[in-house]
């Protein structure tokens, strides 16, 4: 069992702890901004365009990355209550993610262990509560600790060692507020030794009290590392958000701090421009924000657009197949709902950040996609050196999967 809050006695103050992060960062960027530089890699990096489009590569991925690695299927807000459960099927089986009465967090295939019907019959990001589960077919039920407590005809089994069987359990574990899940039977998760030395930066976000507030669907025609790469940099701000992003922050510049497989990077906005040549002791105070990358599909987004109101966003890429990405987005407020005022402010978020993803990120990730189709076989895309936090996700896909670049 892994914490489900974190706090207790001995607890750091987070937002002073988020105020030293943020002044770090900060000294970083005006750096930068300073010297019209950015974090860089050693040097571009071509992909050959099978990296993308490859059959071979992309069932690799699928085996080794969906069904094998600790994969984000909700946060600790999504499921808070003992009975609440979720459904989780972007990785490839349909799984329940269930907090059971004791309030300890499982997930069991979403499949009656008699004729393997399902369950629970809606799809992703559904949730409910339930302190049984009872299957659409035949009415065998089960508690929300996974065992069967209930089957009809049940002297129609007699003698069968399998004719009574519970859930069938997959890997899971509760940690930072992180509900992680394994697609496939194995071993337990190890959620501290996954993150590494990414958790100290993760417990910032105290992502134990965000509340969701929307979910939806978002889809791109594209392969799922396409459309990930497009978080990865802020070198496409000017040209492809030319009237939103690309109006309020830096073209072109980044600070790329790596924790072993995952990333955290800030992107400058313009008012950062003001503290070049200032002394340090007269830069108003600032708030922490950032994108943060969990290997191998996850991008959280902490931080405020306007000073002290916070949202943290929450995108999980999947593959629908070698050529679509099924993104599933979430708007939660990081320290609860406190207005009425406030959870409308976050639907907002919700419905301009998927309509600029949508109509502008995934649109050029289709297109692209579509374009690697129809090019010459030899065909290599091309990351550059300003684009360095792409380049270390697709490293390291690659060498998890043992097929090298």
């Amino acid at each position: 069992m892994a914490e489900r809050d974190p706090t207790d006695s001995l607890t750091p103050d987070w937002a002073a702890s988020r105020t030293l992060r943020a002044h770090e960062i900060r000294r970083k960027i005006v750096t930068h901004i300073a010297a019209k530089t950015t974090d860089m890699a050693e040097g571009p990096l071509p992909l050959h365009k099978s990296v993308y489009t490859g059959g071979a590569r992309f069932a690799a991925e699928r085996e080794h990355l969906f069904l094998r690695q600790p994969l984000v299927a909700g946060l600790t807000g999504d499921i808070p209550q003992p009975g609440d459960y979720l459904v989780f099927d972007a990785a490839g089986p349909s799984i329940l993610v269930i907090r059971g009465k004791d309030g300890i967090v499982r997930a069991f295939r979403n499949m009656c262990t008699h004729r393997g019907a399902k369950l629970v019959e809606q799809s992703e990001p559904f949730t409910g509560k339930a302190s049984r589960l009872t299957c659409p077919f035949h009415a065998w039920t089960f508690n929300n600790l996974g065992g069967l407590i209930g089957q009809p005809g049940k002297a129609g089994f007699a003698g069968c060692d399998i004719g009574a069987r519970d859930l069938l359990p997959l890997p899971c574990t509760e940690h930072l507020g992180l509900i992680f899940v394994r697609a496939s039977e194995g071993e337990a998760i190890d959620a501290a030794a996954h993150l590494g030395d990414f958790a100290d930066e993760l417990a910032l976000l105290e992502l134990h009290k965000a509340v969701p507030v929307k979910k939806g669907i978002l889809h791109a025609q594209s392969n799922w590392k396409f459309s990930l790469d497009t978080y990865g940099e802020g070198y496409h701000f000017a040209a492809l958000h030319a009237s939103t992003i690309g109006q309020t922050h830096y073209n072109d510049i980044a600070v790329v701090d790596r924790f072993g497989l995952h990333h955290r990077i800030n992107f400058p906005d313009n008012s950062l421009g003001n503290l070049v040549g200032l002394p340090e002791a007269d830069w108003p105070e600032t708030e922490y924000g950032g994108v943060h990358y969990l290997f191998p599909n996850t991008i959280i987004f902490f931080g405020s657009i306007t000073p002290g109101v916070y949202f943290t966003q929450v995108f999980r890429l999947f593959p629908d197949g070698v050529g679509k990405t099924r993104c599933q987005f979430g708007v939660y407020a990081p320290f609860g709902v406190h207005s009425d005022d406030y959870r409308g402010i976050c639907e907002m978020a919700y419905d301009a950040t998927a309509e600029v993803v949508q109509a502008e990120d995934y649109r050029v990730a289709s297109h692209g996609y579509a374009n690697l189709l129809t090019a010459p076989e030899d065909f290599h895309v091309v990351l550059g050196a300003n684009e360095c936090a792409p380049q270390a996700v697709h490293r390291h896909i690659a060498d998890a999967v043992g097929m090298p670049l």
